[in-house]
C-alpha cells in the first residue's frame, strides 16, 4: 500500500496478488498446464486505488504458457525445454482461456518469450495453438529483442499493439455512494518463461497506464497530464517501490530469490547495481532449483 498527493488530496494505492492453488509448485519442477488447464505460477493481480470520492481497480493475470511442457533440472544453467506431444494439448489450451473468458471476459494473451532457441520452439507451439482460438488475441512481443532487456518505455510498442482492446477491457470505478461507473470487461493475460521478471515489468507499466486513465476520469488529471510527470518524485517512487516489492514477493515464492529486472520498473532502465543484483539472484535460483526445490515440490504434492 502507498500514497500519493494530487490536487492537495491524498490517493490511496493497493497491490493484491492471489496465486492460484490449482497448480502450485516451485521454479523449473511445476511448468506448464495440467490436462485441466491450470497453469503453474497463476496469479491474479488487482491494483486498488482510492481517491476522493471515487474507488477503481484493474485486473491481471500471468501464468506459465498453458501447454504440456517441462524443464528438468540436470545441473545445466538452462536445462532443455521439451514441448509433450499430446493429443489432448488442444482442449488443454481451449480449457484453460475458457476459464479465462468465464471469469473475465475478453482476454489478450501477451507472450513475452524469446522467438529464437528452446523459448522460440515453445513460443511457436503456443503461436500454432492460439491459432485455434480466434476468441482470444494472441500478441508475441518478444521483450528482449524489441526492449533491448532494459528499456522500460520501449514497452510502448507493446501497448500501441493492443492499446485499443486494452481501453475496451477498461477497469472498475465507483463512487463513493456505490454508483458503478466503469466495469472492466476482459484481462490481459501476460507471460514469459518463469512469469516472474519480464512479465512484472510488463503488467507493471500496463498498470500504470491504466493508473493515469482512472485519474483522469476522475478529473485529477487533465487528458494532457500524466501520473508520472505530475506526481512529486518521492510519491512516483513509492508507487515504483510497490510493484517491485509485489515482483519480489511472487519471485520469492516460485524461485526462492528476488525478481530480477527490479531497476527496471524502479527507475526505468537497468542499472549497475541493478545487474549486480540480478547477477547474484540468477546464481541462488541456479542452487535453489538444483539442490532445494525438489524437496519443496515434493512438500507441495503431498495429499
Amino acid at each position: 500500500m502507498g500514497q500519493l498527493k494530487l490536487n492537495n488530496l491524498t490517493s490511496t494505492i493497493t497491490l493484491i496478488s492471489r496465486r492460484c492453488t490449482r497448480r502450485l509448485g516451485t521454479r523449473m519442477w511445476r511448468r506448464g498446464a495440467n490436462l485441466e488447464g491450470d497453469t503453474a505460477n497463476f496469479i491474479e493481480t488487482e491494483q486498488l486505488l482510492e481517491y476522493d470520492k471515487f474507488k477503481s481497480s484493474f485486473l491481471q493475470v500471468r501464468g506459465s504458457i498453458p501447454l504440456l511442457w517441462e524443464q528438468i533440472v540436470d545441473l545445466s544453467y538452462k536445462p532443455h525445454l521439451s514441448v509433450i506431444e499430446h493429443e489432448d494439448t488442444p482442449m488443454v489450451v481451449k480449457r484453460h482461456f475458457h476459464d479465462l473468458m468465464q471469469r473475465y471476459g475478453n482476454t489478450i494473451a501477451v507472450d513475452l518469450t524469446d522467438k529464437h532457441g528452446n523459448e522460440g520452439l515453445l513460443s511457436l507451439a503456443f503461436a500454432t495453438e492460439m491459432e485455434k482460438l480466434p476468441d482470444v488475441r494472441y500478441v508475441s512481443f518478444d521483450f528482449h529483442q524489441r526492449c533491448g532487456g532494459s528499456n522500460f518505455d520501449s514497452l510502448k510498442l507493446l501497448y500501441d499493439e493492443i492499446a485499443d482492446d486494452f481501453d475496451k477491457q477498461g477497469y472498475f470505478l465507483q463512487t463513493s455512494d456505490g454508483e458503478l461507473v466503469e466495469e472492466q470487461k476482459g484481462i490481459v493475460r501476460s507471460n514469459c518463461i518463469d512469469c516472474l521478471d519480464r512479465t512484472n515489468v510488463t503488467q507493471s507499466y500496463l498498470a500504470r497506464i491504466s493508473l493515469n486513465q482512472q485519474l483522469q476520469r476522475m478529473c485529477a488529471l487533465t487528458s494532457s497530464e500524466h501520473v508520472c510527470t505530475f506526481t512529486e518524485d518521492e510519491d512516483l517512487e513509492i508507487y515504483r517501490n510497490l510493484w517491485v516489492n509485489q515482483g519480489d514477493e511472487i519471485s520469492l515464492e516460485y524461485s526462492g530469490t528476488n525478481a530480477l529486472k527490479g531497476d527496471i520498473v524502479r527507475y526505468g532502465k537497468q542499472t549497475i547495481s541493478g545487474l549486480i543484483k540480478d547477477g547474484i539472484s540468477a546464481l541462488s535460483r541456479y542452487y535453489l532449483n538444483n539442490f532445494q526445490d525438489g524437496i519443496r515440490q515434493a512438500g507441495f504434492s503431498i495429499p
